[in-house]
């Protein structure tokens, strides 16, 4: 992910704090006051960045008093409740419940579920001595919530002498039940970034219709799935941000892979402005065979255009009463969406209005907004249902192939400060705040990715209801969802505005909570997850994924043992493991070093080109060495490229790892990295590449099908997992037939 430039901090104002007491009271809020540096030694948080930290999550720390006060306070917080923000517990576990009551009063607790059945509550123990609470006298009295309650998201009611309190009680799945398939019966699947899928029918970019086409091709030939890049929404109109990882929002898709031929009031537009589209069509598709970058923002506008025209279709009945069960079940999330789509089409990302408080969504200014701006809204509400219905027909497309899981998803780890996100859910986001990474070897002032993070506790208190819906939209036609940075999920680098990347400090989560709605919300559709679990994490973050059922990510090129390759019998089971990853080159360029002389070439490197280029060739040739001693290679030094990235991905075969993923540009002999970590658009042009060959020259969708090349490994990859599991390797004992 790349990351802008920051201005540096100015000097701390909080000279004289107890660094003691300021450090206990970080603790408490789930603030690191240290991190492991990219050297291996503890580097301490300054004092200044934790006070600003501390502010963002409501905490004032900047004097001694405030700090004695906010201590008290961070003590008697749970007490001032009589029912906790949110409880989340793992299916047919144990729980117990803390209640808060005054001293002396009655308690009744009882669970109204998800279907409407109530289920009573016990009381556990008869409380703790009562303490003092505000003049008030109060005792905590547990409760065991019933083994039996079912899955779901169910409410927990409170009623102490007429006093009432009730939170979200939601039971999520201790084991993700979806990776069972798996176990049984290993995967492969294709990579892909869709924008750069480009067939003979495409508008200048890939769409939905192509990835329906690419899930059935690719399943004729084996695959169980399709892993795409982040399809989330970007801006409304041109110009549009070309990372996948840095849209709009997270919970609605991008109109910009819309097959217009797709949409059935296609048929029924009147003969010039059916015309028109045909013209608009004409127009995009001459951009399919072109090697030059993608140009998202001429194929939006055209489409745009199109879409524009396809509106004013009148829809039949059904299709009508489709649309509205859409919005039904969409709700008010859409609803701000689309607003926000409205508004933003005349009003600059950088507009105040974003982070005046008078114009948030449910204010009399986003009222009087609504009615205004009601036809833009309903076409921004429109577009959405478009996109749902043709990924649903590209998911269906892709089970009816053959394929077990289908469409993967990716879930970026946020989004940017100036999106939607930042507007409609400013309520569960930490003000003044932006996600990012601690310094490593490759960044060593560290990484701002210009996204606002959850605010932990405000989070709980909405009931995890913001999370719960993004989820649910991601996986509502998945077959499975990559979750970018998973760790995130554990805790974020959170850096101050203003502060430097490196100034930043590691705010923790609760993960048994965001954890266990993943996987209940992926159980409930169907789907697998998969963690790119890469990077700095604490060593027993892997186990406890593992046992919740989700999947890691191995990378071939990153797993080592003793600073040799990992044996592949070594692997990890439970993974996805695949040779590259979007932010490396493809295999072709990375056998050839050609990302060395790029990092040279844009100022990247910490030593010289040369000294860079050996360690690499050293790393790949002990590699390539490891699949000569396993027959996968000829002796010596004449295999061909071709040869050396099938033996790479039968290397990787060889592994216990549940799925493999194949980058459909190692099909194809592309050399070109998609996105050079560490760059602007200026340095290098990220996330605009179409897919092409060793040449550069374009490869569209067509061309696949008669590919020697795309054949010869999708067919070493399906052909070696089989070998497998018919027993001459180590692979799942059974078939998928």
């Amino acid at each position: 992910m790349n990351h802008p430039a920051s201005t540096p901090s100015g000097p701390s104002t909080n000279r004289g704090l107890d660094l003691a007491k300021l450090h206990r009271l970080a603790a408490t809020y789930g603030v690191g006051t240290s991190f492991t540096g990219w050297s291996g030694k503890p580097q301490e948080v300054a004092a200044d960045t934790l006070v600003k930290v501390l502010d963002a999550l409501g905490v004032s720390a900047s004097t001694n008093d405030l700090l004695d006060s906010s201590l008290a306070d961070a003590e008697l917080s749970p007490w001032r409740r009589m029912l906790p923000p949110a409880v989340v517990i793992a299916e047919g576990k144990e729980a117990l419940v803390p209640v808060h009551v005054p001293h002396g009063a009655a308690v009744k607790l009882w669970i109204v579920a998800e279907d409407s059945q109530e289920y009573p509550v016990q009381q556990r123990d008869p409380g703790m001595e009562p303490r003092d609470v505000d003049g008030v006298p109060t005792r905590r009295v547990l409760f065991a919530l019933p083994r039996n309650l079912p899955l779901g998201w169910h409410t927990l009611h409170a009623d102490s002498d007429g006093a009432v309190a009730q939170t979200a009680l939601i039971v999520v799945p201790d084991r993700l039940a979806t990776t069972g398939m798996l176990e049984q019966c290993r995967g492969w699947g294709l990579a892909a970034q869709l924008y750069s899928v480009r067939s003979q029918r495409s508008w200048g970019i890939g769409d939905f219709g192509d990835l329906a086409d690419l899930a059935a091709l690719s399943a004729e030939r084996g695959a169980d799935y399709v892993l795409v890049n982040p399809l989330h929404a970007a801006e409304p109109a041109p110009p549009l941000q070309p990372s996948p990882y840095s849209p709009s929002t997270r919970r609605f898709f991008n109109p910009l892979y819309l097959r217009i031929e797709a949409i059935e009031e296609l048929a029924y537009l009147q003969p010039k402005e059916r015309e028109r589209v045909e013209k608009l069509a004409a127009k995009a598709q001459r951009l399919n065979h072109s090697a030059d970058l993608l140009d998202r923002d001429r194929v939006y506008e055209l489409k745009l255009e199109a879409l524009e025209l396809l509106h004013q279709a009148k829809r039949s009945p059904a299709r009508e009463q489709a649309y509205q069960a859409f919005l039904r079940e969409s709700g008010a999330g859409l609803e701000d969406f689309a607003l926000w789509c409205a508004l933003r089409e005349d009003l600059a990302a950088d507009d105040p209005v974003w982070h005046d408080p008078a114009a948030a969504p449910d204010t009399a200014f986003a009222q009087g907004k609504r009615r205004k701006l009601a036809k833009r809204i309903g076409f921004h509400s429109w577009l959405q249902w478009l996109c749902d219905e043709q990924l649903e027909s590209a998911q269906r497309a892709a089970k009816l192939a053959g394929m077990r899981l289908g469409v993967v998803h990716d879930l970026a780890v946020g989004a940017d400060l100036s999106s939607a996100d930042a507007w409609m859910l400013r309520g569960v986001l930490a003000p003044g705040m932006s996600v990012g990474a601690p310094p490593d070897m490759y960044n060593q002032l560290g990484q701002d990715w210009s996204q606002p993070p959850w605010h932990p506790q405000r989070l709980a208190e909405a009931g995890y209801v913001p999370f719960r819906n993004m989820l649910r939209t991601v996986l509502r036609h998945a077959g499975g969802i990559r979750v970018d940075h998973i760790l995130g999920l554990f805790r974020l680098w959170w850096v101050p505005e203003g502060n430097l990347p490196i100034d930043g400090a590691y705010v923790t989560y609760d993960h048994e909570a965001l954890i266990g709605i993943l996987a209940l919300e992926a159980q409930r559709a169907g789907a697998v997850v998969i963690g790119e679990d890469l990077g700095t994490f604490e060593p027993w973050v892997r186990d406890y994924l593992a046992d919740r059922g989700i999947l890691g990510t191995s990378i071939l090129w990153f797993e080592n043992d003793g600073g040799a390759p990992l044996p592949p019998e070594k692997y990890r089971a439970q993974c996805l493991a695949s040779v590259n990853t979007h932010d490396l080159p493809p295999t072709a360029g990375y056998l050839a070093g050609e990302h060395v002389a790029l990092r040279d070439g844009l100022g990247l490197l910490q030593q010289s080109a040369a000294e860079e280029l050996a360690a690499h060739e050293k790393s790949v040739q002990s590699v390539l060495d490891v699949a000569r001693e396993r027959g996968l290679l000829p002796e010596g030094t004449d295999a061909t490229e071709e040869q050396q990235i099938e033996a790479l991905h039968l290397l990787l075969a060889q592994t216990p790892a549940m799925l493999l993923g194949v980058s459909l540009v190692d099909t194809t002999g592309d050399r070109r990295v998609q996105n050079q970590p560490g760059t602007t658009g200026e340095q290098y042009p990220n996330w605009r590449l179409p897919l092409a060959d060793p040449a550069g020259r374009p490869v569209l969708l067509e061309d696949l099908e008669g590919s020697a090349r795309f054949n010869s490994l999708v067919a070493a990859v399906e052909n070696a997992l089989r070998a497998n599991e018919a027993g001459s390797g180590p692979g799942a004992p059974a078939s998928k037939g």
